[in-house]
């Protein structure tokens, strides 16, 4: 899968999934406050991750990533 393949697919996936605009979820935005997330959704969104990925993230993975950018290069390293 491409890059920007990658990306589109992530940006459907979380903004179905946490009621967020697309175009809100931009590569230097912060991931958590754009998504408000709380503890639980992390861990919702690390399954979605995991599904529609087909990979495994570890929380020390999960504690580097501040950004989109930062989630994108995680999940595009791991294909």
């Amino acid at each position: 899968m491409e890059r920007q393949q990658m990306i589109e697919k992530m940006r459907d996936i979380l903004s179905d999934e946490f009621e967020v605009e697309k175009e809100l979820i931009l590569e230097d935005a912060p991931l958590m406050s754009t998504l408000e997330l709380d503890s639980l959704d992390v861990v919702d969104m690390v399954v979605l991750i995991e599904k529609h990925f087909g990979l495994k993230m570890s929380k020390q993975d999960f504690s580097e990533i501040r950004t989109f950018g930062n989630l994108y290069d995680f999940v595009g390293s791991k294909l």
